[in-house]
């Protein structure tokens, strides 16, 4: 029997605003792994590049976790949910799953492994976070119009200087994660 391997990752955890996305990926035997690489280390012109590739090259699926279910069951669990629902999604279902970093989703009839750094050492992962990483993005970059004052488009939600300095100039949005720090403080000083 042919070995199916799917590789898991997630972003947008240390957002301070939206949904959390992962990706799950089963790469086609052609695609060429060396131009795979951890999506943090790619430009965002290189990302998009080899998004179109993965996307022609591979069986792919993206779950989510909505702010408010980030909200209700952390973000952990948001995380592990988005996985699940990724892995779910998939059209084919792989032999075995490895998914990056300390924690795994409890999938029933699913054979999972993690890989600290994973995104660094193996294709599928680095593929899943290039499709996560370019897929978020877009939505954030869709939000950002309505609510450029906070540069979204420019931090993904992240609690730069220029997000946080507008968050406290123009308060919060109902993208923000009202549970994260520092958005949480804010709201306490109220």
């Amino acid at each position: 029997m042919k070995k199916i391997i799917a590789g898991v990752d997630e972003v947008g955890r240390g957002s301070l605003i939206g949904p959390v996305y992962a990706a799950a990926v089963i790469l086609n035997k052609k695609i060429n792994k060396k131009k795979l690489k951890d999506s943090k280390k790619l430009s965002k012109k290189k990302r998009e590049i080899l998004y179109n590739y993965i996307k022609k090259n591979c069986i792919f699926a993206i779950g989510s976790a909505s702010k408010k279910e980030i909200e209700k069951i952390n973000i952990l669990n948001a995380s592990l949910l988005a996985m699940k629902r990724a892995v779910k999604k998939l059209k084919k279902k792989p032999n075995l799953v490895l998914i990056d970093g300390n924690n795994i989703p409890k999938i029933n009839y699913y054979k999972i492994k993690n890989i600290i750094k994973g995104d660094q050492k193996i294709p599928e992962i680095s593929a899943a976070s290039i499709i996560a990483k370019v897929s978020r993005d877009r939505l954030i970059t869709k939000l950002s119009k309505k609510f450029n004052r906070y540069y979204w488009d420019r931090n993904a939600g992240y609690g730069t200087k220029n997000h946080l300095s507008a968050i406290k100039k123009f308060g919060i949005t109902k993208h923000h994660r009202k549970t994260f720090q520092p958005i949480h403080n804010i709201l306490s000083l109220k």
